[in-house]
């Protein structure tokens, strides 16, 4: 089987950022994947599943009642390895198109109090595994340490 795109990024240079990971032709429609990568991978600790479960439910929320762009949210969702998340938008952009919309995000989920949307045992397959101070903690620090200053190589996959 040949891999998949995603399998041939070379994990030990990727850095924190926003990539561009796929764009798919669906009609006359695209579809943007984003890799909204949070940690290092293989180079510092995972996100733990509560604190990615939380931003799912806190992001997820935020995005889809963003007025600007919460009509070409397609979805949000965690990586299965725990460093980052996956944004799909409709249409054809790039990385710097949504750094905006990405702070308003985490700056959300950084601020965030009260009760977390959808976490309630009749809303979500998992209701007890969150974790909303972890999640404003690692949500401010993606957003300080990397969307306020992001730079190319930030945006771009490496290459090697």
């Amino acid at each position: 089987m040949d891999k998949i795109p995603s399998f041939t990024i070379d994990h030990t240079l990727l850095k924190r950022g926003i990539y561009v990971s796929r764009k798919d032709v669906i009609g006359d429609s695209v579809v943007t994947t984003f890799d909204i990568r949070m940690k290092e991978p293989n180079r510092e600790p995972a996100l733990h599943p509560g604190t990615l479960h939380t931003i799912e439910h806190l992001a997820a929320t935020y995005l889809r009642n963003d007025p600007e762009w919460k009509e070409r949210i397609v979805y949000w969702g965690p990586m299965g390895c725990l460093t980052g998340n996956y944004l799909l938008l409709s249409g054809d952009y790039a990385p710097q198109d949504i750094v905006p919309l990405m702070r308003r995000t985490f700056r959300f989920v950084s601020e965030y109090e009260g009760e977390v949307p959808g976490a309630a045992a009749r809303d979500c397959g998992n209701w007890l595994l969150h974790d909303l101070p972890m999640a404003r903690w690692e949500a401010k620090k993606f957003l300080t340490e990397v969307l306020d200053n992001i730079g190319e190589e930030n945006m771009v996959y490496p290459k090697g």
